[in-house]
């Protein structure tokens, strides 16, 4: 059986020709100049192809694109690079696409990756994976939810917005050996008109993919994004806050709520060894993202203030 045409990233950059991206290029730091882990671009689709931009096209949208200071990409040396077998470094950049479903009452739904899985396992991150052939972001998205956790929002017609681009790596330090993955990550927030209990009552999670699932409040979200990857691992929260947090464990069919220690949500990357349960360095960037969004909004609605 022929395997699906994969979505690739291609660039372009003051009005040149699309190229596609390569594996061993750093795609952040190709735009990047007074700080090369993060830049404003422009991105969409075209024909399979997801291009990203200096400079607008037609039917892009704009969007921050941000990469770890650790990234492995950009600290790959060229002995390192030319080391990498030609089916790893043929690749090319691929595609994906993670939803952020925010609920009316403002709860962000992330799931824990299964064990058993390759890349990221143990690890929790926004619903979300690979695009398929001829899919719009926001399919690709809504589909990868309904499969890895039963909710189907296809057809709701939701508002949504692309909260931002992220340049990931598997493994996603250098110490932890030489990277075999290489994406670019389109998170998409996606708002629900329903309530977190309302989504959670159509959970049916898929147990080869997903483990558990959370609900995440504002607090919780600041303290996590608080937490910076790279540093040394403390798993430290505020005084004084709750010590753990509600999730849903997935065994089969069965669902089982139960305690999880808040540390281990704030736990940062292991520098070497067997990674740990923690909230993916991406996943806090596009936290950090819809934190903003928040703000925004209670400036907007806040009443005007009398001279």
């Amino acid at each position: 059986m022929a395997s699906a045409k994969r979505v690739l990233v291609y660039l372009s950059k003051e009005a040149s020709l699309l190229q596609r991206a390569t594996f061993v290029q750093g795609v952040t730091g190709f735009y990047g100049t007074e700080n090369p882990d993060g830049v404003t671009v422009n991105c969409g689709l075209d024909h399979n192809r997801f291009i990203i931009s200096d400079r607008p096209f037609n039917g892009s949208r704009k969007a921050e694109l941000q990469r770890p200071a650790f990234c492995p990409i950009k600290n790959l040396s060229a002995e390192q690079a030319a080391s990498l077998p030609e089916e790893i470094s043929g690749r090319g950049v691929d595609v994906g696409v993670a939803i952020l479903l925010e609920s009316v009452n403002k709860r962000i739904l992330l799931t824990r990756r299964s064990k058993g899985l390759h890349i990221f396992p143990n690890v929790w991150v926004p619903p979300g994976g690979h695009m398929e052939d001829g899919e719009e972001l926001l399919d690709a998205g809504l589909r990868e939810l309904q499969e890895e956790t039963g909710i189907s929002l296809r057809g709701a017609n939701l508002p949504w917005s692309i909260l931002g681009l992220w340049e990931s790596a598997s493994p996603p330090l250098l110490s932890r050996g030489l990277p075999t993955r290489h994406h670019i990550v389109t998170y998409l927030l996606v708002s629900s008109n329903e309530t977190h209990q309302e989504l959670q009552e159509k959970l049916c999670p898929d147990e080869q993919e997903v483990s558990a699932c959370v609900w995440l409040d504002q607090d919780i979200a600041e303290q996590i994004v608080a937490t910076g990857d790279g540093e040394e691992d403390s798993g430290r929260k505020r005084p004084g806050t709750q010590t753990s947090v509600m999730i849903t464990e997935v065994s089969g069919r069965s669902l089982t709520q139960k305690p999880l220690p808040l540390t281990s949500l704030l736990r940062t990357a292991p520098v070497d060894g067997e990674d740990t349960e923690r909230v993916s360095t991406g996943t806090k960037y596009a936290l950090a993202l819809w934190l903003e969004t928040l703000r925004r909004e209670d400036v907007t609605q806040s009443p005007l203030q009398t001279l």
